[in-house]
This record gives C-alpha cells, structure tokens and sequence, in this order.
C-alpha cells in the first residue's frame, strides 16, 4: 500500500479535475468507515474532507490504487481521532451515545453492509481498541480481505485475523438476537404510547427485565447523567418524566442507522432522536439523543416502514 502522508504534486487543472472525480466516486465508502469507526458523522464529514486536503497534495502519481490509498489514509486518521476521542469521552457529562445518522436520506451508508451500523452495534464498539474497532469495521462492514487490511493498520495478517475474531466474541457476547421489523415497529410504538401517559403496566408488559435506558443530553438539557436499569427502575422513570416532557410533543418516524427510530418534535423543533432494541424478552434497550449539537444536523424524510 502506498504511503498516505502528503507529498507535493504539481498538476494542472486536469489532474485536479480526475482527482476530484475520483475522489467524489469514493468518497461514500469513505464516510462510511469514519462514520462507523467514530460514531460520529459530523467528526465523520470533518476527518473525510481532511483526506480530501491530502488527496490534493499528494503525489498522485505514485498512487496506483487510488481506492485503496484512500480508504487507508481514512482509516488511518480515524484511529488517531478515536485516541484522542476517548479522553473526551470520559469527562463527558452523562451517558455517551453514537450521533445518529438517517439512513433513509444516505441510502448509501448502509447499500454495501448494513454490519456495524445500528446504534447498538456502534455503542459496543466503543469498548474496542482503535485498532481492533477498524480491523472489524473493514472487514464486517466492507469485506475487506484479511491482507489489505493488515496494509492498511501497519500489522500481520495473523494479527489481524486475531483482531476480527476478538471483536465478534465481544459483540456475539453482548448482542441478542434481534426480533422482526414489525416486531421492533409493534414494540417502539407501544412503547411510545405507553410512555406518553405515564402507563406503568404497559411499560413493564413490553420491556425486558434487564432493560436499560441511555439518556444523551451532554449537559446541555436535563436527562439522566447515569443508564437506567431493570425493568421496575425503567418504567418508573419513565413514568416520573411523562408529564412535564410529552405534553406538545410530535412524532415523525425515521430509518435511524438502518432501523426504525421515532424523531420527536415540540413547537416545530427537534428534541430527541430514540429507538429501541428487543428481543424475545422484550425491549432490552432505550436510547434517548437528547443533545442538540447530535440531533441539529439529523436531516430526515418520514419513514413509512
């Protein structure tokens, strides 16, 4: 793989021109592996418009596999970003949770694999090492072979393959099986009415009793600074926030990071981003985007799935 460090290329306009064309017909995939190795799209866009600065200045012509230069200039900055994420991270104020992207206005994002994408899945993720987290997101979610991706990390291909195995244990270990759409749909909803008023009963028919709530305000609006969990605990809270949060409120819904989420609105204006995640148990988990940096930018068409 070539080096991705910049190095001075004069070209003239038409070079620039191919460059960007490539650069434009690539640039999809490349979001897609900031986005899943950050969990952050707008850090995403930011680190995929720096690849772009490099492109420009790179000595193009020693590149003979632009795609794959890319990618591992891509994958290569994340990591550096995501060390440097994890000290942020710790002294943030409550629960962390993915930025949620809308996949229904980026069919792409989720057009080669939708693997590593759900807001579950990218919060597990969080517990891997930088490493680990890009040897998985490369080869789950775009079928990269083992070698180019020991290239891409700078590591042996056993390595590697070492890396992806230790990643699927630790997902397989804390993921379950997923229920149906309509399932998830029947439940979100229910869910939803539930919560509007206050219902207990409904609350604890349909939630799991290991449930967990995660409530990301980010200190700038009132949500709980810790998870909420069983499902006594869950329902009570819910039920003790119902009156002063739902009266006024909208729902539209959404295809949030490949399923099915519900935006909410008050007054025309966007306060929260959630979904949930059930299996046969129930609802076994409840994210709550409260924090307005994370949702503002959450462009969105009404889903009818």
């Amino acid at each position: 793989m070539e080096d991705t460090e910049p190095a001075s290329h004069s070209g003239g306009p038409g070079d620039l021109d191919r460059a960007t064309a490539i650069f434009a017909d690539v640039r999809p995939r490349l979001f897609g592996i900031a986005y899943r190795m950050l969990g952050s799209s707008s850090e995403a866009e930011d680190l995929v418009q720096d690849v772009w600065l490099r492109w420009q200045t790179c000595d193009r012509d020693t590149v003979t596999d632009p795609a794959a230069f890319l990618a591992t200039a891509t994958t290569r900055l994340a990591i550096n970003v995501l060390q440097s994420a994890r000290v942020r991270r710790e002294t943030y104020i409550g629960p962390w949770l993915p930025e949620p992207v809308d996949t229904s206005a980026d069919p792409y994002l989720g057009a080669e694999r939708g693997e590593a994408l759900s807001l579950a899945v990218l919060f597990l993720l969080e517990k891997l090492s930088p490493t680990e987290r890009a040897a998985y997101v490369l080869r789950e979610a775009f079928e990269y072979p083992y070698p180019q991706i020991a290239d891409v990390i700078q590591t042996s291909e056993v390595a590697v393959r070492q890396l992806v195995s230790r990643a699927r244990k630790h997902l397989r270990s804390e993921r379950r099986a997923p229920v149906t759409d309509a399932e998830q749909r029947r439940l979100l909803t229910a869910f939803l009415a539930a919560a509007r008023v206050g219902d207990l009963a409904a609350l604890e028919k349909i939630l799991a009793a290991d449930v967990v709530s995660y409530s990301d305000g980010g200190g700038a609006v009132q949500a709980s600074k810790f998870p909420v969990v069983g499902k006594s605990r869950v329902a009570k809270y819910v039920r003790a926030f119902a009156g002063r949060f739902w009266p006024g409120v909208r729902v539209e819904w959404t295809l949030m990071n490949g399923q099915l989420a519900a935006i909410l609105y008050r007054d025309g204006r966007k306060i929260a981003v959630m979904s949930v995640d059930a299996s046969d148990s129930g609802i076994y988990q409840i994210m709550w985007c409260l924090n307005p940096v994370k949702i503002i930018g959450f462009s969105h068409k009404p889903s009818t799935a």
